[in-house]
């Protein structure tokens, strides 16, 4: 009998504690939240940013662009150095062995639509 007694409070007890929703609290949790609530953050100083951050001043005015007192001049100069192109034509054609170099575009055309000659192969 005292065996069926055990069983019986060993059963109570054991459907109480899992039918039983006991209102837990998160220790963690309320740590936290108490934590939270307690932070007071540090007052920063009226002055703190001096040094940290620069003053803004005002860039420079640009100049507007001028012409040259004496643009003919000027022109006369840039036309006198700049390259003519028979000077440009003899430099390529030096430069280069080809001899369909310099023969112009219409020769180039002419390269590509010739028939390619087909080798005869012997058996």
């Amino acid at each position: 009998m005292s065996s069926m007694k055990f069983l019986r409070q060993a059963a109570r007890s054991a459907r109480t504690f899992s039918t039983t929703s006991v209102a837990r609290k998160d220790l963690v949790q309320d740590l936290y939240v108490k934590e939270l609530k307690a932070y007071k953050p540090p007052v920063a100083a009226k002055d703190a940013h001096v040094g940290v951050v620069k003053n803004f001043s005002l860039p420079a005015v640009p100049k507007p662009p001028t012409l040259p007192v004496d643009l003919a001049a000027e022109l006369t100069a840039y036309d006198a150095t700049e390259p003519t192109k028979a000077e440009a034509e003899v430099t390529s054609s030096s430069a280069h062995a080809d001899e369909n170099v310099g023969k112009g575009a219409d020769a180039f055309l002419g390269f590509l639509e010739a028939d390619v000659k087909q080798a005869e192969v012997h058996h």
